[in-house]
C-alpha cells in the first residue's frame, strides 16, 4: 500500500490540518458510515469531483465541527436549530439541507467554490456528529485556519466502500493526498451489521421548499406545510424520526426526493 494511508491516531491527525489548511488538499477520511473525501476550497472540490468522475449537480455537504458553526453558516429557525442541538446532545449523525446566511456566503473563497458546493437554489447539507475522526478536523480547520469543510462519499462511482478503506477504490487512492485508516471505527459503530444490511450513508432531510426557501415554523400547529422532509434514510433513521416527531407536527418521508 501507498506511504499516504495512516493508521488514524485516536485524535487531531496533523498531517491532515497540514494538507487541508493548504490550497487543493483533498483527503480520504473515515465516518461513522464509512469513508469520505474531504477537501476545503475550490480547487480541492474539483479535484473531487474528476477522481471520481461524478457530475456537478448534487447538494453540497459541508462538515460543521461544532453547532457554532452551522450557525453561523446555515439559515435556521428555533425548531431546526432544536434538532440540531438534540442530535447535537445524543451523538447522531444528521445532515439537513439549508439556505446559506447572506453575510456565511461572503466567506466563500470567490474561487468557484460557490458552484460546486451549492445547488442551485443556494442551499447545501450541512452535516453534525458525522464522526470523531472528521468532526476534530473540520473544528479545527475552521476556528483556527478559517477553512470550511466539504465532503463526498469516497466511492467509485456507483459502488459503496463498504465501510473499508480497500472499498474506496484505486481512482481514489492515487488522487487523494493522504488516507485515513480506521475501519475498526467504522465497523464499531454499527457492530452488529454485516456489509450488506449496514447503512453507507446519514439521514437526509430536507428544510426547504422547492425554491430554497426554509419551511416555517409550526409552533406546534398541524398541517403546516411546505414541512421538513426526510429524502434519505440512513445511520440511526429511527431515533432521527422519533426527535423529528417530537418537534414537528408534521413532516413528510420522501425518499430520494432530492435525487
Amino acid at each position: 500500500m501507498s506511504n499516504k494511508k495512516i493508521q488514524w491516531n485516536g485524535a487531531l491527525q496533523p498531517e491532515a490540518v497540514e494538507i487541508l489548511s493548504k490550497d487543493g488538499g483533498m483527503i480520504v477520511c473515515p465516518t461513522k458510515v464509512g469513508y469520505i473525501i474531504m477537501t476545503s476550497d475550490a480547487k480541492g472540490l474539483d479535484r473531487k469531483f474528476e477522481a471520481k468522475e461524478r457530475n456537478r449537480n448534487k447538494p453540497g455537504v459541508v462538515l460543521c465541527g461544532s453547532l457554532e458553526q452551522l450557525k453561523s453558516l446555515a439559515q435556521l429557525n428555533p425548531e431546526i436549530e432544536a434538532l440540531y442541538q438534540q442530535h447535537w446532545d445524543k451523538d447522531i449523525l444528521l445532515g439537513c439541507i439549508l439556505p446559506w446566511k447572506e453575510d456565511a456566503k461572503a466567506r466563500i473563497p470567490d474561487d468557484g467554490s460557490k458552484t460546486m458546493m451549492m445547488d442551485k437554489r443556494d442551499t447545501s447539507c450541512f452535516v453534525i456528529k458525522f464522526g470523531k475522526p472528521g468532526e476534530i478536523l473540520a473544528k479545527e480547520l475552521w476556528e483556527n485556519h478559517g477553512k470550511f469543510s466539504f465532503a463526498s462519499s469516497a466511492n467509485p462511482s456507483g459502488k459503496g466502500n463498504r465501510g473499508k478503506v480497500e472499498g474506496i477504490g484505486e481512482r481514489i487512492e492515487s488522487h487523494a493526498d493522504l488516507i485515513i485508516e480506521a475501519n475498526e471505527y467504522v465497523t464499531s459503530i454499527q457492530p452488529n451489521e454485516s456489509e450488506k444490511t449496514r447503512y453507507e450513508q446519514g439521514v437526509m432531510v430536507s428544510m426547504v421548499d422547492e425554491n430554497g426557501t426554509l419551511v416555517p415554523e409550526q409552533k406546534g400547529q398541524r398541517s403546516v406545510t411546505p414541512c421538513p422532509i426526510l429524502i434519505r434514510k440512513g445511520l440511526d433513521v429511527d431515533k432521527i424520526m422519533s426527535i423529528m416527531s417530537d418537534i414537528f407536527l408534521t413532516w413528510d418521508y420522501r425518499q430520494g426526493n432530492y435525487y
